[in-house]
């Protein structure tokens, strides 16, 4: 059995990979090379991936090929009617990164919520030094307690969130993207209730035909002038012009975002022009990467590959 990692750095250098070295042929290249892909997986009959996209031009002279094991929870990239034609199965990962993306969500609300980089700057900058009493509170800050806490996406990890924000004192609101969704445990609220009642915005959501471009320059201005607008979901969710000019205008407090339209971030991408910290932080797509989560994603790919072997179905996935 022979197991191809195509982009087996995803995963970070400092993951064990070595638990594979029991199932078969183990081939790790380190990252995607678009020219020499599919000579790669020539003979795989097994290939663990990301993000590259699991098509026909790619898979069409992999003969052998059984198995694709995703590295992540989404499927987006994979061509299920061809693979369904194939009779490839495709498999993911699921739950591994609930409580990395969760704390990474509140890392950034409260960054935002006590004006941290201000504050940080302002002592490293040493006017603390300068300073004529003990304290400095320029620049307002407010708790989170007892404010209203809406999220977009009530699944493991919006849920979650939920009962953290509870627990500091928030009231809850969620909005179902699908319609579907009921939960005994907050209110769920329409989009526009959620949006003017809320003094932060936190969205856990998938992408697809309900949330693609779902928060415009119309759904901005609907919040609260101080309200703070976090996006741990997919890029394209929020319109990134129409959000650059809501943070220009101060038509909100702040924003959030470790997902964008285009990942790595292009240089025309209109969020680059706000360099005001106190207003909008973006991290690089990290929040599922703490060193546990990514451990426990290899370990999961592992699982599925090893319970596909033996016969049997694992976070399988067919469409």
């Amino acid at each position: 059995m022979k197991i191809v990692f195509l982009e087996a750095n995803t995963l970070g250098t400092d993951v064990s990979l070595d638990c594979f070295d029991t199932l078969g042929e183990i081939v790790k290249y380190p990252l995607s090379e678009p020219s020499e892909n599919v000579k790669r997986i020539g003979d795989a009959d097994i290939i663990v991936a990301n993000k590259i996209q699991m098509n026909e031009a790619l898979l069409k002279d992999a003969h052998n090929l059984k198995l694709i094991c995703l590295t992540a929870t989404g499927t987006n990239n994979i061509d299920f009617a061809y693979t369904n034609q194939r009779g490839i199965a495709c498999a993911n990962v699921k739950g591994y990164s609930t409580e990395s993306v969760v704390q990474h969500t509140f890392a950034m609300l409260f960054y935002l919520l006590e004006k941290l980089s201000y504050y940080d700057e302002f002592v490293k900058s040493e006017e603390y030094v300068r300073n004529d009493v003990f304290s400095h509170f320029s620049v307002l800050f407010h708790e989170l307690c007892g404010k209203t806490f809406g999220i977009i996406g009530l699944g493991n990890i919006g849920r979650r969130v939920g009962n953290i924000a509870e627990a500091f004192g928030c009231k809850v609101i969620y909005y179902s993207t699908s319609g579907k969704h009921d939960d005994d445990t907050f209110k769920r609220v329409s989009l526009e209730e959620l949006l003017t009642t809320s003094d932060v915005v936190s969205i856990h959501a998938p992408l697809n035909e309900n949330t693609r471009n779902l928060i415009t320059k119309e759904r901005l201005s609907m919040m609260k002038k101080e309200a703070i607008l976090l996006n741990l979901g997919r890029g394209p969710i929020v319109n990134e012009a129409d959000l650059a000019e809501a943070l220009l205008s101060d038509t909100i407090g702040g924003a959030g975002l470790d997902v964008l339209s285009v990942e790595p971030m292009t240089a025309d991408n209109p969020l680059i022009a706000i360099k005001d910290s106190t207003k909008l932080i973006i991290t690089p797509h990290i929040a599922w990467a703490t060193t546990e989560a990514r451990q426990r994603c290899a370990d999961e790919v592992y699982e599925n590959i090893k319970a596909f072997l033996q016969g049997k179905e694992r976070n399988i996935v067919r469409a």
